[in-house]
């Protein structure tokens, strides 16, 4: 028979106090628990609500943020364990004066119906487009290929995150 009491002391042990770094900023977190993933601490905690919260099993993509510059599915990374850090959000892609070029050629070429899978999808972009600036339609695909978008059939992300691509490239004197 297993134990389902409160532990002595009211189960204080389980709170945390923690600074994540997020978007360049200290981000303290008080009364946190252990057991809370990032995406759950980003949301709900800090205020940061552009990673969207869908699935919870690293299945749909919309959680994405860099980690470290990696992107990960922040419903599957404990909070706690990314102490130490680099975390950036769709938040901290965006410029103070309006929308980085990524965001902008979503809105330019139709990409953002719903905008529930937008956020992960720019993320997922960004990692691209920094790793192959010259990214092909493939490259494209499978970079997106773990984010899930209900409304867009793909064609207008691919076309996006391709213009962006082709942006980039003309605005560093390349073909």
């Amino acid at each position: 028979m297993r134990n389902c009491e409160t532990p002595a002391g009211g189960g204080d042990e389980l709170l945390a106090q923690y600074t994540l770094n997020v978007n360049g900023k200290a981000c303290g977190v008080t009364k946190g628990r252990v057991e809370e993933s990032l995406l759950y601490v980003l949301r709900e905690r800090l205020g940061m609500t552009g990673t969207k919260n869908a699935c919870d099993q690293g299945e749909c993509g919309s959680c994405t943020v860099l980690l470290d510059g990696m992107a990960v599915c922040s419903c599957l990374v404990l909070a706690a364990s990314a102490v130490g850090r680099e975390i950036v959000t769709v938040e901290g892609l965006t410029p103070p004066d309006g929308l980085n070029d990524i965001q902008q050629a979503f809105v330019d070429h139709g990409a953002v119906q719903c905008g529930f899978c937008t956020p992960g999808l720019i993320v997922a972009a960004e990692v691209l487009l920094r790793d192959r600036p010259d990214a092909s339609t493939l490259e494209i695909k499978e970079a997106i290929s773990g984010n899930l978008c209900r409304c867009t059939g793909y064609g207008r992300v691919i076309s996006a995150i391709a213009g962006a691509a082709e942006a980039r490239r003309e605005a560093q004197g390349g073909c």
